[in-house]
């Protein structure tokens, strides 16, 4: 048996992410629910669970106007072009970058754990961001990098 390679691994994950969370993005643009309005409702006998007033900013950009989800269609768009690559990205050292990806992910995550459909692919965001730096700690290097080493300034 070999060895896990974690950024290869964590590809995977990251493109799964990413494409779950364009499938929320668009399902939440139609089925509005702001995720946390659990956290200081109040609970009404006919009419249930009411937000809390103090939250009325997230009612706003997520319920009332689709602002989050929007961003979250373009964080995921922007991942899977960076890892599956898209022609004009590959082989750049952007989409080498394994910690720009951590961030990217880590972003993506808080953004996509806002609203209710997104709260999978932000779980699925995190465990790819943990991939990605295990494989930085390991000292993985992407296959790419490797090919590219001696070529002065096309790498």
């Amino acid at each position: 048996m070999g060895n896990l390679i974690w950024h290869e691994w964590a590809r995977y994950v990251s493109i799964t992410a990413s494409v779950y969370s364009i499938w929320a993005a668009f399902y939440g643009i139609f089925y509005r629910k702001f995720f946390w309005d659990f956290i200081g409702g109040t609970l009404r006998a006919p009419g249930g669970l009411q937000p809390s007033p103090g939250i009325a900013i997230f009612i706003d950009i997520i319920v009332k106007a689709p602002v989050i989800q929007l961003v979250a269609l373009f964080m995921g768009m922007g991942m899977v072009a960076l890892e599956f690559p898209a022609p004009f990205l590959k082989g750049s050292s952007l989409q080498r970058n394994l910690t720009i990806k951590v961030v990217m992910l880590i972003m993506q995550a808080a953004n996509a754990i806002m609203f209710y459909q997104g709260t999978n692919g932000a779980i699925y965001s995190l465990v790819a961001a943990i991939g990605y730096t295990r494989a930085i700690m390991l000292g993985e290097v992407m296959e790419e990098a490797k090919n590219n080493r001696g070529r002065g300034g096309k790498a």
